[in-house]
C-alpha cells in the first residue's frame, strides 16, 4: 500500500504493485506502482527496445500509479505504450497518468514524454493482443478494481490484487474449513498456471481491516485451490509486515494447502522473481 524501503524488507522487497507478463515480444504490464521503475531499467538493460508495451491498471489508487513517471521507456523516442481502460471507463486511466505529471506533482510534464502513449480499450469480452487473449473482471475494492487474465491457449496467468473476497463470505465460520469462494472469481481464475492474488491480511488482522479492500491469506489459498490453479503468488504484502512476517505467512499458507490435500504450489511474491512457463 506504500513503498517500504529498508532492512525489514530486503528479501521480499518494498516497492508497490507492478508485474510484467511477457509472451514472445509482447510485454503486458499490470499496474504502475513504484516497481515500474525497476521494470523499465530491466527492459533497457535487456535491450528490449524499441519497446511496445500494454499497460493494464487494476485501479487508480496512488500505490498503483505512482511509478509511471519513473518508467524510463516512455522517455525514449520510438517506444510505444498502450494504456487500457475497461470499455465503460474510456480514457480515465490515461487521463489520471497524465494528470499526476502536472507541475504541482512532478517536474516533468506528460507532454514531454518522447514515446507514443496511446489510450486503448478492453471490451467486456476481452480481446486478443499479439496472440494473447486478455480479459478483465471487476473485483471487490473501494472505488472498484479489476483483475486481468492472460491466456495464450497454452498458459494462463491471472492478476487479481486489491480484492476483498471476504466481504462475500461468512467471516464467523470456522476458519479451518474450506471457504465457499464466489463462483465468478473461481471461473475467472480457473485452470491458471499462476494466480497472483491479494493476500494482505492474516486471520488475526482482518477483523479490524474489514472494508479496506483486501483479502485474508487463507481466503487467497482457498480461491486458488477451488479454481484449480497450479501456482499461487501471495501478493500485496502489508507495509507493516517485515520479511519475517511474510515468511511466517508463507509457511501458514503452505500448511493450509497440505491440510486440504492439494497440489497447489504457494509462495510469497518477491521482487525480481521470474517464472517461465512452457
Amino acid at each position: 500500500s506504500s513503498p517500504t524501503p529498508g532492512h525489514r524488507t530486503r528479501i521480499f522487497g518494498g516497492n508497490t504493485s507492478c508485474v510484467s507478463v511477457e509472451s514472445g515480444d509482447q510485454v503486458f504490464i499490470c499496474d504502475a506502482g513504484t516497481g515500474m521503475r525497476d521494470l523499465g531499467m530491466r527492459l533497457i538493460r535487456d535491450k528490449r527496445l524499441p519497446f511496445e508495451g500494454h499497460l493494464f491498471i487494476s485501479h487508480s489508487h496512488w500505490d498503483h500509479i505512482q511509478g509511471f513517471p519513473f518508467f524510463s521507456p516512455v522517455y525514449i523516442p520510438g517506444n510505444t505504450l498502450h494504456v487500457y481502460d475497461p470499455a465503460e471507463r474510456e480514457k480515465r486511466v490515461y487521463d489520471l497518468l497524465s494528470g499526476q505529471m502536472q507541475g504541482d506533482y512532478f517536474p516533468v510534464d506528460f507532454s514531454s514524454l518522447n514515446a507514443h502513449i496511446l489510450p486503448d480499450r478492453l471490451e467486456e469480452a476481452g480481446r486478443s493482443i499479439g496472440g494473447v487473449h486478455v480479459s478483465a473482471m471487476m473485483l471487490n475494492h473501494p472505488g472498484g478494481s479489476y483483475a486481468y487474465r492472460f491466456d495464450t491457449g497454452e498458459q494462463i496467468v491471472v492478476y487479481a490484487t486489491d480484492n476483498e473476497i471476504d466481504t462475500e463470505l461468512d467471516t464467523s465460520a470456522d476458519p479451518s474449513l474450506p471457504r465457499a469462494i464466489p463462483e465468478r472469481f473461481v471461473n475467472f481464475a480457473r485452470g491458471a498456471d499462476l494466480l497472483i492474488a491479494d493476500a494482505q491480511y492474516t486471520e488475526e488482522e482482518y477483523p479490524s481491516k474489514s472494508g479496506w479492500g483486501h483479502s485474508r491469506v487463507f481466503t487467497a489459498v482457498d480461491f486458488a485451490i477451488e479454481a484449480g490453479c497450479k501456482q499461487l503468488a501471495l501478493f500485496h504484502h502489508d507495509p507493516m509486515h517485515s520479511d519475517a512476517d511474510v515468511q511466517q505467512i508463507e509457511v501458514a499458507a503452505r500448511a493450509r494447502v497440505a491440510r486440504r490435500g492439494s497440489n497447489l504450489v504457494v509462495f510469497a511474491a518477491r521482487e525480481g522473481l521470474e517464472l517461465r512457463y512452457r
